[in-house]
């Protein structure tokens, strides 16, 4: 126990059950529930873990919840988002004790030299940067949702907001969002808000400082994410439209069309709306899909996924030959062999994770006639925190839903704790002989 107790992945892991146990227990208030019967005990644990690891996934409704039981959903979403970074550092500091080397070394992570490194400073900004870009957000929304004649047009504003920024995916309208697909502005600021809270917090104060004049060069982690991201987007667009426009976005008007596109691209990097339904995307449209899950958004961001920073790398580890020393040299900057590595082992760890949970739930509903294809898009999804669906969520039997909720949890909380530096002491070099495998 002692091992753990040094260990910042343990605070983590913690806190996400923490908060998951007492949402399961909110939620299961009878007051919280509108809908028909009783609320099952899976169910409420299947949606608090889906809000607090802002999955998106839902085996109810929202919209069977009364407006008490949204709210809490509302609240279980942003203690989800700020806990990844801002929640678990507060719980380490707020009794005023000095940080230790290995909580500073954590909470440190999320920013670079040049930016900020003092820990109590990150997390006001990150508590800054959420609530201003949610208020923002939901003014925006709640104008656009009252001009379209919806009732209850400020909290719709407000819980859409929270949900877009968190990048949870959960909507409280009826039939979600696919009726304003052609609604350009709205699809707009849903994007916008998406976009924002997967890019990472520490492009954002980057951008931010940039733009007041107080750098004059963007970090060159923001100008890998920014790159990478804007690759993507652009690449994901044309790949959409190439493949729906005659399908599902034929009934659109071409900026519609292209608008789709785009927010197809980057909702499916951790957005998780359904502006259109996904089982009747194309199948190379899935496949595509499915791919930008798996990569996800910015390290230091609400997004899931293995983040843009380690297929940068790894794509930098298989173009550009390392030297010596293992290193990588790209864009006039050296990729140390450490960080190669490191992108090589958590990808793979990522990889083995992820097909262990597809394996569990292809076991867990071998009695259904649920194709392997919208397993494993549901598996990729609840993995990646995106929570995109073919349909099949509401209809898994109760074991496929704990291997889901298990997916979530692993793909928010399990994947940050593997990021984090080990703790373990390691013996002092030694040379061993060297091992020699056929590889061909």
């Amino acid at each position: 126990m002692a091992i753990f107790e040094k260990s910042d992945a343990f605070y983590l892991l913690a806190f996400f059950l923490i908060v998951i146990s007492a949402g399961t227990a909110i939620l299961l208030i009878p007051d919280m529930w509108a809908g028909s019967g009783a609320l099952r005990f899976t169910d409420a644990v299947f949606t608090a873990s889906s809000a607090v690891c802002v999955a998106g996934l839902g085996t109810v409704d929202t919209t069977a919840f009364s407006r008490a039981g949204q709210i809490a959903i509302l609240l279980l979403m942003q203690t989800g988002g700020l806990g990844i970074i801002s929640f678990s550092s507060l719980i380490l500091t707020i009794s005023g004790n000095r940080l230790g080397m290995n909580r500073r070394t954590t909470i440190q992570r999320f920013y670079l030299d040049g930016i900020e490194h003092r820990p109590q400073y990150i997390v006001r900004n990150i508590i800054i940067f959420t609530f201003a870009i949610e208020a923002i957000g939901a003014v925006a929304l709640s104008l656009l949702f009252r001009g379209c004649g919806e009732r209850n047009w400020l909290f719709m504003g407000i819980f859409h907001a929270v949900s877009a920024f968190c990048n949870t995916g959960v909507s409280v309208l009826p039939g979600g969002l696919k009726r304003f697909s052609d609604n350009i502005p709205i699809v707009m600021v849903f994007m916008t808000l998406i976009f924002l809270g997967g890019v990472g917090f520490l492009v954002l104060h980057d951008v931010l400082r940039f733009i007041r004049g107080k750098t004059r060069r963007l970090q060159y982690h923001s100008k890998v994410i920014l790159a990478m991201s804007g690759a993507i987007i652009a690449a994901g667009s044309l790949f959409f439209i190439v493949f729906e426009r005659t399908r599902l976005f034929g009934a659109m008007s071409t900026p519609a069309a292209i608008m789709n596109a785009v927010f197809q691209t980057v909702n499916t990097r951790s957005g998780g709306f359904d502006m259109v339904a996904q089982n009747g995307l194309s199948q190379p449209s899935k496949l595509l899909s499915t791919i930008l899950m798996f990569i996800g958004g910015a390290p230091g961001s609400i997004a899931g996924g293995v983040k843009v920073t380690t297929v940068f790398v790894l794509f930098a580890f298989l173009f550009c030959p390392a030297d010596k020393d293992g290193d990588v040299k790209i864009f006039r900057r050296r990729l140390a062999g450490e960080s190669v590595n490191k992108a090589v082992v958590y990808t793979f760890k990522a990889l083995l994770l992820l097909f262990t949970f597809i394996i569990a739930l292809t076991v867990s509903e071998r009695f259904t006639e649920k194709p392997f294809s919208a397993i494993a898009f549901e598996v990729f999804s609840a993995f990646t925190t995106v929570g995109l669906s073919l349909g099949i969520t509401g209809d898994l039997s109760t074991a496929g839903k704990w291997v889901v909720i298990g997916a979530m949890f692993a793909g928010r909380a399990g994947l940050i704790a593997l990021a984090f530096p080990s703790l373990t002491h390691t013996n002092p070099d030694i040379t061993y002989p060297k091992g020699t495998l056929l590889m061909e």
